[in-house]
């Protein structure tokens, strides 16, 4: 197993168990984007009441930052524990988040933008945090500044002269202080910026996690900073060395490590691991699935396609053949291939009469039409009593394997990509029930395929299931990928609840299917 597949399952089990323990929504491993940007704003929270009261002089630093953490440690000492723990704990997220997305392999083609735009990221978040720690100007401050000073003059545009403003105590004066506040504010600013612009092509952006994650870990920042308070060390003296000194290794984790090679080892790292990051996209990676395709004649410019993509690759323009309407169009760049735009579309309906169903919007490699054939060719070989329909996704637990005489299997490049009217037209067409899998909550493979399937199938987005259409013959059945047993064990259960309700209950009309033309 490579080491990607293998990391990829690392992370997958632990989410699945996770979800047990949380539930999709409340799952960390399925937010860290979200669970970073949270950090974020505790970090800005805290940061601006410790700015109030932070004395920028060379003789007040210290002390102002030392009086608010053990006269006011009710809030003030509180404040900055806050902002030490919400620190560390957005640099781990936002590893976590980094290695999970490449474990997944989203770090090409359409989400290449996300990625690229992500690294940079990683640079102003380390500038920040160690400049912050110098702001304190304890021993550790002290530390931090002679080593990162160390480590910069081996680059030749320093030329060894950085370094030398830490020789003495008088060599530090209240301006030092001034721009390190400067850039401590300006560099999260940056950040934010950034961070917009890492989500900018990605639509209904999860910006927060759940309430329940966001006041649980609130919750351990607090306990935190009643157990183990930050606190300064002693007062910086640059005519000692500093010694014994409680690092942060989330943060400051390059001095050791400059300790124990060299700067040149240091700079090598940090070039080479930002360069693989920036190439990765660029290496060799599996090819990319085809974009949707709009057929001109059937897009109504409903607009429903360009509301449900999850990554604003669908745009509205004036339709070149109808007055007055407007007609979809695709970008190449950002069209993730998913089918969700398919399944959106109105006109995506296996009750049309027409012989090759076309529809507004569809995909090449499994167009609706097709998808129209197999359900039908399969409920024409179907036997037995209960008969089942069981939908599945590429991305989620196997379908396949369920396909039988009493059973139709249909795998989909999303759960997302499923009409509702598909729900209906089985049910119509001698189904007796009807089985949606798709990815776990929270960890669908294009974001929103599963959300959207569920708002459709309970008549809360459209394009909805008729009213006609009755619920307790339809089973939603949330799976990762691997979960085979448990979908083949919820499809077990499903068809014996079948199997107790009368024939003639919730029954609708069935409905006569047009004569086949495809062979």
């Amino acid at each position: 197993m490579s080491l990607l597949a293998a990391t990829r399952s690392v992370f997958e089990r632990t989410e699945i168990a996770f979800d047990g323990a949380f539930g999709g929504a409340d799952n960390p491993l399925r937010h860290l984007g979200a669970l970073g940007l949270f950090f974020l704003w505790i970090l800005v929270v805290s940061g601006l009441y410790l700015y109030t009261v932070l004395d920028t002089s060379i003789d007040g630093v210290y002390n102002s930052i030392d009086w608010l953490t053990r006269e006011q440690w009710y809030l003030g000492g509180v404040m900055r524990s806050l902002h030490r723990y919400a620190s560390d704990a957005f640099v781990l997220v936002m590893f976590l988040h980094l290695l999970r997305e490449w474990a997944y392999g989203r770090y090409h083609g359409f989400r290449l933008y996300s990625w690229v735009t992500g690294v940079p990221l990683i640079w102003l978040v380390f500038i920040s945090g160690i400049g912050g720690y110098w702001i304190v100007w304890d021993r550790l401050a002290q530390f931090s500044a002679v080593a990162t000073t160390e480590l910069l003059d081996w680059l030749p545009l320093f030329n060894g002269a950085t370094a030398r403003n830490f020789l003495a105590p008088d060599l530090i004066n209240d301006r030092f202080f001034t721009v390190l506040v400067f850039i401590h504010i300006g560099v999260p600013l940056m950040l934010l910026l950034g961070l917009w612009a890492h989500v900018n092509r990605i639509s209904r952006v999860d910006y927060l996690p759940s309430r329940r994650v966001m006041l649980a870990t609130l919750a351990a920042f607090l306990l935190l900073a009643a157990v183990k308070p930050a606190v300064s060390e002693a007062p910086a003296d640059l005519a000692v060395v500093a010694t014994g000194l409680r690092l942060d290794w989330f943060i400051l984790f390059l001095h050791p490590l400059t300790d124990l090679t060299s700067p040149a080892a240091v700079w090598a790292l940090i070039f080479g691991v930002t360069i693989l990051l920036f190439a990765l996209p660029f290496l060799p990676h599996p090819a990319r699935q085809d974009i949707a395709v709009v057929d001109a004649p059937n897009c109504n410019g409903c607009s429903r396609c360009h509301v449900d993509c999850p990554y604003e690759a669908i745009t509205m323009a004036p339709h070149p053949d109808k007055r007055g309407h407007q007609i979809a169009i695709v970008d190449a760049d950002l069209c993730a291939g998913c089918g969700i735009c398919a399944g959106s579309c109105p006109s995506s309906t296996p009750f049309r009469s027409q012989q090759t169903l076309v529809t507004g919007i569809d995909m090449p490699q499994q167009p609706v039409d097709v998808m129209r054939q197999q359900l039908e060719t399969g409920l024409a070989k179907l036997t037995g009593r209960h008969r089942l329909v069981v939908f599945g996704c590429d991305q989620a637990a196997d379908v396949r394997p369920l396909a039988g005489t009493d059973t139709v299997a249909i795998s989909l490049i999303c759960a997302g990509m499923l009409p509702p009217s598909f729900i209906e037209y089985a049910l119509r067409s001698g189904a007796d029930g009807v089985v949606v899998a798709g990815c776990r909550d929270g960890g669908c493979e294009f974001r929103l395929g599963m959300e959207w399937t569920r708002e459709r199938l309970t008549r809360r987005r459209e394009p909805n299931l008729r009213q006609l259409v009755p619920l307790d013959r339809i089973e939603i059945v949330p799976v990762a990928r691997g979960e085979d047993s448990k979908l083949a064990t919820v499809v077990a259960e499903f068809r014996r609840r079948l199997e107790t309700t009368p024939e003639t209950h919730s029954k609708i009309p069935a409905f006569t299917r047009r004569t086949q033309h495809h062979g």
